[in-house]
């Protein structure tokens, strides 16, 4: 499990920011991290940005972020509308969302997207997150999808199968206009954890992974 309290008191508290540049990314890439923290601590501030949206996405971003962070000390949910599929060409006002957040949220921990990911738009999230968040401690989240760009992380977090059904059940419940995609289902979310898992040598069978690129000690 990630043992927050590596280099602080255990009784601080500590700030969380969930980068995801569509509504259900965030869930899957690292929802069981997440309700794993919030189950163990109960010092935690959470930042939640989504970037793109649109109407029904949001009412679903909303619902299931209420969910996962149910355990939070404090949360703060922020749903944007920026275009699926063109932030490359968004770019400088992607880039001022980043610039806000950094001047009122200093996180301890940044979950975003991975470095190499096929996708356009979570590569520019995983890039002006390394360019704002320069003495954070980053983990690259994975997102399962068609192009095939599953990698080999450093990083692994065992997960209680308890939480790793939560985790899928909270998603499937969330996200009821992603149902129709072919991968969005319970056998691919579970597959990923399994596979993270026997990889992690996980006591549970199961983990989230993550590329952690950078560490410092402060």
């Amino acid at each position: 499990m990630l043992n927050l309290s590596l280099c602080r008191p255990t009784d601080s508290v500590y700030r969380l920011l969930c980068l995801g540049a569509h509504s259900d990314d965030i869930e899957i890439g690292c929802g069981g991290t997440i309700i794993a923290i919030l189950e163990r601590y109960e010092n935690v501030i959470v930042h939640w940005l989504v970037f793109s949206s649109n109407e029904e996405r949001a009412r679903e971003a909303l619902a299931s972020a209420g969910v996962f962070l149910a355990g939070a000390r404090h949360q703060e949910v922020s749903i944007k509308g920026f275009r699926d599929g063109f932030f490359p060409f968004q770019g400088e006002q992607i880039k001022e969302e980043f610039e806000a957040v950094k001047q009122r949220f200093s996180p301890d921990l940044v979950l975003t997207h991975y470095r190499d990911d096929r996708h356009q738009d979570h590569r520019l999230i995983s890039d002006l997150t390394w360019n704002t968040f320069r003495n954070h401690l980053i983990l690259e989240y994975e997102i399962p999808k068609y192009d095939g760009d599953i990698g080999s992380p450093n990083f692994f977090v065992p997960l209680e199968e308890s939480i790793c059904s939560r985790k899928i059940r909270y998603i499937l419940e969330s996200f009821g206009s992603q149902r129709q995609k072919q991968w969005f289902d319970e056998q691919t979310f579970s597959a990923i954890l399994r596979l993270r898992g026997m990889e992690a040598n996980s006591p549970t069978h199961y983990a989230e992974a993550f590329y952690c690129r950078k560490v410092i000690l402060h």
